[in-house]
């Protein structure tokens, strides 16, 4: 027995001692995580070694070139540098799901929401709104009335109109009604309504002709009535009239829906009249009807095979984070807060840095900044700010529910830097932040909460 155990005190001496250099071994040199697979567990319990800054890449779905730039050029200069290789952990950011519409069938390229046109009305005008047999406008105090609208296919406004007051003889009125384009200050084109000018009556409207525009895709509009006389204008609200969006051509925009007035703009929201269109290019939107659903099962198909290019592109790199999101532009905010949340469960980190896979990234030059700035405490932001931002109304960066003109002074351009409390804190609050239409929009619920000095 003694002799046994003299054989086989150093076999349990040799384990305990290679288990213990195991432990204390740094892990090897890369920059990178979970890949597609770990699609079904994006956080993973435990935690990699401690990083002086993480790096999180925003790349879409098939920007697989861009992706291999990066590894061609700073991310591979970063893995063979001596001293950084294990200090800087970077991370591909891209959505786990591609949206399912085909870009031709969305109600714009940087949303996942269908283009809903079903049964669109051709070759003929149509009267925006209208009221049932039993139904009159009344007067009401309001001499400002609006209604904004957004066109999702092409439509020419020929005529304005306003609701008339039954208990008058003839029209005995003063009304102007403009039409604004979204965030412009002249109006595209007026109308002047008056007794010796009253235009044609339609049903229970007066119109007049405007001179005509194509309004193309995407044009966000609004219509406003003003009374030049004291008393109110003869209007309905929204709820209480039929909008005939041709089939699907345009949709009416509500307050409850998020859109705000534009600031240069007076009254309340309602009808007060409406407007007459025709559809442009019907054989068109035909064509494009018809060949619908062809083009969504080859573009399910082509979903398929990027999935798999990601999920080989994934295991060969392994520098990929799959964040649980449709990966779109309108969700950018959305992905990155998720990967807040990723790297505050999965790592150990000093600061962050967000930028974009197509800019470049001088990581000698930033660490050398951080030095000179004393940037490794808590509680900064550091990056190029803007200052009195306005808030855009339109457009790719559209944004209709924050609640003032201009945004907060915010980092923008090729990426920015933040310390890991204040990612925690986003993390760990991120049930409770507003993600506006943004890049940056955490920062500015973190800015708003007090929490952040800039």
């Amino acid at each position: 027995m003694r002799n046994w155990l003299v054989l086989l005190c150093p076999c349990v001496l040799g384990a305990a001692l290679h288990l213990w250099l195991r432990l204390r071994s740094p892990p090897p040199a890369r920059a990178s995580g979970a890949g597609p697979a770990d699609q079904s567990a994006l956080f993973p319990p435990w935690k990699s070694s401690h990083y002086d800054v993480v790096v999180g890449v925003l790349s879409a779905r098939n920007n697989h070139e861009l992706r291999n730039v990066i590894r061609g050029t700073w991310l591979k200069h970063l893995l063979q540098h001596p001293a950084l290789s294990q200090r800087v952990l970077v991370k591909f950011i891209i959505g786990a799901h591609g949206c399912e519409v085909p870009v031709e069938d969305r109600e714009d390229p940087y949303s996942c929401k269908l283009l809903n046109i079903t049964n669109p009305v051709l070759s003929q005008e149509i009267e925006a709104f209208s009221l049932s047999e039993d139904t009159s406008p009344g007067l009401s105090e309001d001499r400002v009335v609006s209604v904004s609208f957004r066109v999702l296919y092409p439509i020419v406004i020929t005529s304005l109109g306003v609701f008339y007051d039954a208990s008058d003889v003839g029209f005995q009125r003063n009304i102007t009604v403009k039409l604004y384009q979204a965030e412009q200050e002249e109006a595209l084109f007026v109308a002047r309504f008056s007794p010796p000018s009253c235009g044609v009556q339609v049903n229970k409207l007066w119109y007049k002709p405007v001179e005509q525009f194509i309004l193309p895709e995407s044009f966000e509009g609004t219509i406003v009535w003003e009374s030049q006389d004291l008393q109110g204008l003869v209007s309905r609200n929204l709820h209480k009239v039929t909008v005939n969006d041709g089939g699907g051509v345009l949709r009416v925009i509500t307050a409850g829906e998020g859109a705000l007035p534009h600031e240069f703009m007076e009254g309340v929201e309602g009808v007060a009249g409406g407007f007459i269109y025709t559809i442009q290019e019907g054989d068109a939107l035909l064509k494009n009807l018809h060949s619908r659903p062809r083009r969504l099962n080859d573009h399910i198909s082509s979903l398929q095979e990027e999935d798999a290019l990601l999920k080989e592109e994934s295991s060969l790199y392994d520098d990929i984070v799959f964040v649980d999101v449709v990966d779109t532009y309108r969700n950018v905010p959305a992905k990155l807060l998720n990967f807040y949340k990723w790297t505050v469960e999965t790592t150990s980190f000093d600061l962050l840095l967000k930028t974009d896979d197509d800019c470049y990234i001088d990581l000698e030059a930033v660490f050398n900044r951080i030095a000179l700035k004393k940037l490794d405490g808590p509680n900064f932001w550091w990056g190029n700010f803007r200052l009195n931002w306005a808030v855009d109304r339109t457009g790719k960066w559209q944004e209709l529910e924050y609640p003032g003109p201009a945004y907060p002074a915010f980092a923008c351009g090729s990426g920015y830097m933040i310390s890991s409390d204040i990612v925690r804190w986003l993390a760990s609050n991120s049930g409770r932040l507003k993600t506006y239409q943004m890049k940056w929009p955490l920062m500015f619920a973190f800015k708003l909460h007090g929490a952040c000095t800039g």
